[in-house]
């Protein structure tokens, strides 16, 4: 198994108060990242040998979640800032090749039985700033767009894609409306935010509590603020470190 993360990683903190319920992923800068203990499970319900995953700093998933690998071929890759849920789901491939005369794995009989490869999903991309629902079951090759929100129990079905900042929910899970105005998302995906060092954010917290809802104009504004405070953090510092 395949576990990767950030360059400014320092390591587990293992003395950390939510430990006892999660490995806490520490980096230099002071953000964490949280993986509640037995995340990773293959098919056996055993740790998987194979596989990769990847995850951003200041990423969390709940207590109960869990991402199941069948073979070295899947990858879960997630970003920054993404919020998970309590007992999230997620499922990267578990196929069966449904082509043929069965889907029975008669190889697990022994005996020199053979069947077909299970087709393998694309990998499973969470890109940043998402808020996933308690109890969510995403299956695998499935992408989920910058600012997106995914509703309690939602079922994503296989190769899902989303739109950026869209809220969606249900079983299979569409979209019920976008958080912001067309011209609020362009501007918060050309901002990037979570791009920015911790420190940046740190120093910016202030517009992070503004709404972006109530007046297009004024969240025009704040955006355009927070991309001034970028390029004076870009030609102070020689451009965005980690």
């Amino acid at each position: 198994m395949q576990i990767s993360t950030e360059t400014n990683f320092s390591g587990v903190a293992e003395n950390h108060p939510w430990s006892a319920q999660f490995t806490v992923l520490g980096y230099a800068d002071g953000a964490i990242s949280t993986l509640p203990h037995q995340f990773f499970r293959d098919w056996l319900d055993q740790e998987p040998q194979s596989g990769h995953f990847y995850i951003g700093r200041g990423s969390c998933f709940g207590v109960g979640s869990l991402v199941k690998y069948d073979s070295g071929q899947q990858s879960l890759c997630v970003g920054r800032y993404v919020a998970g849920g309590s007992r999230l789901s997620f499922i990267l491939n578990g196929q069966h090749e449904m082509r043929t005369v069965s889907t029975f794995m008669l190889s697990i009989l022994g005996g020199d039985l053979k069947n077909s490869p299970p087709p393998q999903y694309p990998d499973t991309v969470i890109k940043n700033d998402v808020w996933i629902g308690d109890e969510a079951m995403v299956l695998g090759g499935s992408v989920i767009e910058n600012g997106c929100v995914i509703g309690a129990r939602s079922l994503l079905p296989p190769n899902f894609r989303s739109e950026p900042y869209g809220i969606y929910a249900g079983s299979p899970a569409r979209l019920i409306r976008y958080r912001f105005t067309e011209k609020v998302r362009a501007a918060l995906l050309e901002l990037a935010w979570w791009e920015m060092p911790l420190e940046w954010v740190r120093n910016n917290n202030a517009m992070f509590l503004e709404d972006l809802c109530a007046d297009e104009a004024k969240a025009l504004l704040v955006i355009n603020i927070l991309k001034s405070s970028r390029q004076q953090w870009e030609a102070e510092h020689g451009g965005v470190a980690d």
